[in-house]
């Protein structure tokens, strides 16, 4: 009689998809850090604008055969499967997706066929390639934008009902939906996470905190939407990817798990506080950029982006509770650490600089 085995993610051949950008390059240096991982990564990106290597700048060199590139797009199903099968993949967690909710309301056809077909083609050929087996794990990372918007108070719960409300978060809630089905279709152990806002270093600045932190330094407009009112979750990077590797360690297939860090802020409260903590390890007085004025006086109210959602709050108990997570970070030592990267990383910033970051949002943003 054989034995079942079971899934194991510290030997596991993992496939790491969109491994090249922000979270997926932050989670593919935390994994092969952790001293229990013993297998390899596999990362497998198309390299779109918001993916680099210089992200993964050193990785190779450090762990070898350890860790692989592969550059290839996740619609592509044949490519997909010749990977699985090459590196015999045990385990794939996704995160490759179009994720900037501007570029969602001006483009949404990519947002469909990343974020949708994408997602299909590799549930498709995980389910092929494992062939009922169940000693190995797809992960799909997801956002809580998928929940909508709340009201002053409350949070979202793994039960709360879908209420997308931007091309960007209806992808998502659309590919959520299709893996939970291959999970309950096929038996494919899927799980699901939905995740607040993350910061950290790497993240491509199209977003608000990085976008902040280069804008002003450079001295150009720090743009605020609406308000400013708008609240969102804080989540540093590096403890969203602890919390992924917690789900794939000890995590139950078929079920989701929140993960927040029960940090909501509203926007307004996150530009002063960028501009403060810049002023600590770059003073304004010191920056030519700055031409006598400082960084608050940058920031600069723009008209408010068409159906932008009031509030986001995840209730993370669940992860806290069944597997034992919880964030290592508050905001000021994360926001102090996203700086402190950005500053010691000046090629990096000159790369992304060429690359004409602000170009597309300055093309889009409009002034009140």
């Amino acid at each position: 009689m054989k034995t079942k085995k079971n899934f194991n993610a510290a030997e596991a051949n993992i496939l790491v998809t969109g491994g090249a950008g922000f979270i997926g390059s932050n989670f593919i240096r935390y994994v092969l850090g952790r001293p229990e991982f013993r297998g390899r990564i596999v990362n497998y990106d198309k390299l779109t604008y918001a993916g680099t290597l210089a992200n993964l700048e050193g990785v190779a060199a450090e762990y070898g055969r350890r860790y692989s590139f592969v550059k290839g797009d996740i619609c592509d199903y044949g490519k997909v499967m010749k990977v699985l099968k090459k590196h015999r993949i045990t385990a794939v967690v996704h995160f490759a997706a179009e994720s900037h909710v501007d570029r969602s309301i001006f483009g949404p056809k990519d947002f469909i066929e990343t974020n949708v077909h994408g997602t299909f083609s590799m549930l498709e050929a995980a389910r092929h390639f494992w062939a009922g087996r169940k000693d190995v794990r797809f992960h799909h990372v997801s956002t809580d934008e998928v929940y909508g918007s709340l009201g002053r108070t409350g949070s979202f719960s793994e039960a709360t009902p879908y209420d997308p409300r931007s091309p960007y978060s209806a992808s998502k809630a659309s590919s959520d939906h299709i893996a939970r089905a291959y999970f309950h279709t096929y038996g494919l152990p899927v799980s699901v996470s939905n995740c607040s806002n993350n910061y950290g270093p790497r993240h491509y600045p199209e977003k608000l905190i990085p976008l902040l932190i280069l804008n002003a330094l450079d001295g150009r407009d720090l743009p605020v939407y609406g308000d400013g009112k708008n609240v969102r979750d804080w989540l540093f990077v590096e403890d969203h990817c602890s919390a992924v590797w917690s789900i794939l360690r000890r995590g139950r297939p078929g079920e989701t798990y929140n993960v927040g860090g029960s940090c909501e802020k509203e926007n307004i409260a996150v530009v002063r506080e960028v501009c403060r903590e810049l002023e600590l390890v770059r003073p304004a007085a010191a920056n030519p950029a700055l031409k006598g004025r400082a960084y608050a006086d940058l920031i600069t109210f723009v008209k408010d982006r068409p159906g932008h959602d009031r509030r986001y709050a995840i209730n993370s108990s669940k992860i806290r509770r069944e597997l034992g997570w919880k964030p290592a970070h508050d905001f000021r030592s994360g926001l102090k650490a996203a700086i402190a990267w950005y500053l010691r990383n000046p090629r990096w910033l000159a790369a992304v600089r060429k690359a004409s970051y602000s170009a597309w949002l300055e093309k889009n943003y409009t002034r009140r």
